[in-house]
Formats: C-alpha cells, sequence, structure tokens
C-alpha cells in the first residue's frame, strides 16, 4: 500500500468561491497516474466519505491528459464567515493525504 500523500505530484484545495472548496489530485507522469486510477480509489465516494458530504453532492471530475482528479464539494462554513478556521480552504487537502491506494 502506498499512501496518497507520497505518490501524488500534488494534492491540494482551495476556495472556488465563498462555498464551495475544489481539491486536486495530480500526479508526475502517465504510469503512475494508470496504475492509481485501475484501483478504483480516487472517487466521488471517497471525497463524499472523507468530507462528510452525500456522494450526489461532490461534482467529480478525472482529467487524464492532466494525470488529475478534480472534486468540487460545498463549504460547511463560507470563507471567511464566524468559525472558518481556513479563509483560503489552503488547508483542506489533509485528509487526502493519507489515502491508501493499493499498489
Amino acid at each position: 500500500m502506498a499512501r496518497l500523500g507520497t505518490i501524488a505530484k500534488a494534492c491540494k484545495s482551495k476556495n472556488a468561491g465563498p462555498f464551495e472548496l475544489t481539491l486536486d489530485i495530480m500526479f508526475g507522469d502517465r504510469e503512475t497516474f494508470e496504475k492509481v486510477r485501475a484501483t478504483g480509489v480516487i472517487s466521488a465516494a471517497l471525497i463524499a466519505k472523507l468530507y462528510g458530504v452525500r456522494e450526489s453532492d461532490v461534482v467529480f471530475t478525472e482529467y487524464p491528459p492532466a494525470f488529475a482528479w478534480k472534486a468540487t464539494i460545498e463549504r460547511p462554513i463560507p470563507s471567511g464567515a464566524v468559525g472558518d478556521t481556513d479563509v483560503y480552504g489552503a488547508q483542506q487537502h489533509a485528509p487526502l493525504l493519507g489515502v491508501e491506494i493499493p499498489l
């Protein structure tokens, strides 16, 4: 097993406006991307589980030309609202880093 945080070129998060958060998972080469893709681990279901949202609320895009996946979810607290601890959404990728990929 390999942790996503060690095999991905980048795992990052950012705001997609004040009410949504975008998560990006990118690989540096086609071979690694295709191996991970073949496992089926990275999916809307995974994002829903990690972030406590319904799978139907995950906008999930696989983009093979960039060896990447993108998922957009609603932020639990709007950016900058009382109780928000990450105004830019830049620290929300952490749950992705520990995902185990059976390679």
